[in-house]
């Protein structure tokens, strides 16, 4: 049996839990959650469930308002084009002040990074495509050293993280993903700041140019979840209660 966890403990257990749920899109954008019925789905109480909702809502993942409660985040395309903008003005500082000092042990990380994400398109496997993407884009933010932009670009992509589905789909090809990615550490690597800029904000420009052409309606419907991965949120593993729906 596994041993027993204080509140500190159990309210991260929570927390990542809810959060890898709402990323997988297993709970949509736009979901209320209820704090007694979703404390009981998990089996905990509802103070540990608080402060994960808590930790939730400064990711910017869901929005508590009073007398409502937790909602999971939406975006329109309109939040979302805006989060693309943003995410293209932290990346371009980010690059600016990383390339300089990137070391042996930085390009290694990259090139792992870089194995993982043609491992993943041949075998059609895009969420590992995508949690490799995004930790190849925040190696750079990490080697900047900038603390306030790292924590920006965290908040930033945290609340993007449940719209892969269209992200992927105005992206196109893992392929051409690839090659892209596969410039911008050869320019990296060759020590061209500018260069290096110039190749990742022409890839973040891909999607928003795609985005632009699309009508909202493709763009939520794009962002659907199917049926069977919003069917139920499911129990905290190791913690006693029953499957239930929201």
């Amino acid at each position: 049996m596994a041993g027993r966890f204080d509140n500190q403990t159990l309210w991260e257990r929570v927390y990542l839990h809810l959060r890898q749920e709402i990323l997988e899109l297993r709970i949509a954008p736009g979901t209320l959650l209820m704090e007694v019925p979703l404390a009981e789905t998990l089996g905990v109480s509802r103070g540990p469930l608080r402060e994960a909702l808590g930790r939730l809502a400064s990711e910017g993942l869901v929005t508590i308002t009073p007398r409502r409660g937790a909602v999971v985040t939406s975006l329109t395309k309109s939040d979302f084009l805006d989060a693309y903008q943003v995410r293209e003005a932290l990346e371009a500082l980010a690059v600016r002040l990383a390339v300089p000092r990137l070391s042996a042990a930085d390009f290694a990380e990259f090139d792992r990074l870089m194995g993982i994400m043609a491992e993943a398109a041949a075998s059609h496997d895009a969420t590992r495509f995508f949690d490799a993407n995004s930790d190849f884009h925040e190696a750079f933010v990490v080697a900047a050293g900038n603390a306030k932009n790292l924590e920006m670009y965290r908040l930033l992509i945290g609340q993007m993280g449940p719209y892969r589905r269209p992200s992927a789909s105005l992206r196109g090809s893992l392929e051409v993903s690839i090659a892209e990615h596969g410039d911008i550490l050869a320019a990296a690597r060759a020590g061209d700041t500018d260069r290096t800029i110039e190749l990742v904000l022409h890839h973040i420009g891909v999607p928003q140019k795609r985005l632009m052409a699309i009508s909202d309606e493709e763009f939520l419907s794009a962002s659907r979840p199917s049926t069977e991965s919003t069917s139920g949120i499911g129990t905290l593993p190791g913690t006693p209660g029953s499957h239930a729906k929201l």
